[in-house]
């Protein structure tokens, strides 16, 4: 099989297999992420995908809870209606990758974040994802797909995490100021 296929189009796998890293150019600083292309495949092919067509720049981190997470990759937080951020997709959605040797959630690690499209978000994958700032999030693992692992910029992740957040809907987790990705930059090494 040359050619890894789904909702988001195609990929080779020679171009999968050298898609090693991505490294989130952001307002606050640069975020490298070591890509798991051997164990979630398929969400890295939709990562790599999206952020190869620009999906991904000029998103907003909309949702942001101290000493836990910080999620991103709604195209809708781009528009001027805050309520609507962490609705937003790409039009489709994919089934989970979780196995037993999948990396628990712990700090640093990047992970799906789940549309909420079903009751219990098993396979409601798209585009959004998280980044853990926790120690650890036991309560989370086998429930989102693990897709990356931080190896630069812990730095600018914490320094996010700790951002002070209003959110419209009557929460407490959308960043008063935004902060946005500005560009995703796929590579080998």
């Amino acid at each position: 099989m040359n050619e890894l296929t789904g909702p988001f189009g195609e990929i080779s796998q020679a171009e999968l297999a050298k898609s090693n890293f991505a490294t989130l150019i952001t307002t606050e600083g640069d975020i490298k992420i070591n890509l798991f292309n051997q164990t979630a495949p398929n969400t890295v092919a939709n990562f790599v995908v999206l952020a190869k067509k620009d999906f991904y720049d000029g998103v907003l981190f909309h949702r942001v809870i101290s000493d836990f997470m910080i999620q991103t990759g709604d195209p809708l937080s781009k528009d001027d209606d805050p309520t609507n951020d962490g609705t937003g997709g790409p039009g489709y959605i994919f089934d989970d990758e979780i196995s037993e040797d999948s990396p628990k959630l712990i700090k640093g690690i990047v992970a799906m974040a789940n549309s909420g499209m079903e009751s219990d978000g098993k396979g409601t994958n798209g585009s959004q994802f998280f980044v853990v700032t926790k120690d650890a999030v036991p309560w989370l693992d086998g429930k989102h797909t693990p897709f990356g692992s931080v190896v630069a910029g812990l730095d600018v992740v914490e320094k996010i995490g700790q951002t002070k957040t209003i959110d419209p809907k009557g929460g407490n987790d959308r960043p008063i100021n935004d902060i946005i990705i500005k560009d995703i930059i796929i590579s080998e090494s």
